[in-house]
């Protein structure tokens, strides 16, 4: 039980480890851990859309792809070109102690390698959170989000995953909580009870 509960110390590193790439778009924040969860959440429904897919094995892949990064950090695209990050040993190392560990380290693996179906499908949630956040900065006025969305929409894998980013493209960041047609930004709530 002590090294299962030093590796969920591990994984809260990641709350305080925070995505580089942000510095380069000039805008936007997130640790790899908020990453992580809408990743896995993506995965999810991504692999509910492909009925040969195994939904647990992606989830699990989209949930820990970067964990890796509790020990390393988040190294974007411009760090990649210079730095060297060995990803392999450092999901070995905190996973090695832990029962469940081997799995953790064969669902990292596979992601990396990206050839099956549940890896095509992780890999596109991870990029699909990140056209996620892109369009949300580009309908904030992030004028550089547009060259970021369309480099993104282009490493998608699969066609659920492209429908989906065709779908988030259209879509307004907004739309699902500001319902521009109802009178509650007018009026208010209804208010249920009675003045007094």
């Amino acid at each position: 039980m002590k090294d299962i509960i030093n590796f969920l110390f591990e994984v809260g590193m990641l709350k305080k480890t925070p995505r580089t790439g942000y510095q380069f778009l000039g805008s936007g924040r997130e640790s790899v851990a908020e990453h992580s969860f809408r990743t896995a959440i993506i995965g999810y429904i991504l692999s509910l859309q492909e009925p040969e897919a195994d939904l647990r094995k992606t989830t699990l892949m989209c949930l820990f792809h970067d964990l890796h990064e509790a020990r390393t950090g988040d190294h974007n695209y411009v760090n990649k070109k210079y730095v060297s990050v060995d990803e392999e040993s450092a999901v070995k190392d905190l996973a090695m102690d832990i029962p469940f560990g081997d799995e953790i380290i064969s669902v990292t693996r596979e992601f990396n390698t990206g050839e099956s179906l549940e890896a095509r499908i992780s890999r596109d949630a991870d990029q699909l959170d990140l056209i996620l956040e892109l369009k949300e900065k580009q309908d904030l006025g992030n004028k550089y989000a547009k060259d970021w969305l369309y480099y993104a929409v282009k490493r998608l894998l699969t066609e659920s995953g492209k429908k989906m980013a065709q779908e988030i493209l259209q879509t307004d960041s907004t739309d699902w909580w500001f319902d521009k047609k109802t009178d509650l930004w007018v009026n208010g709530p209804a208010n249920n009870q009675k003045p007094e």
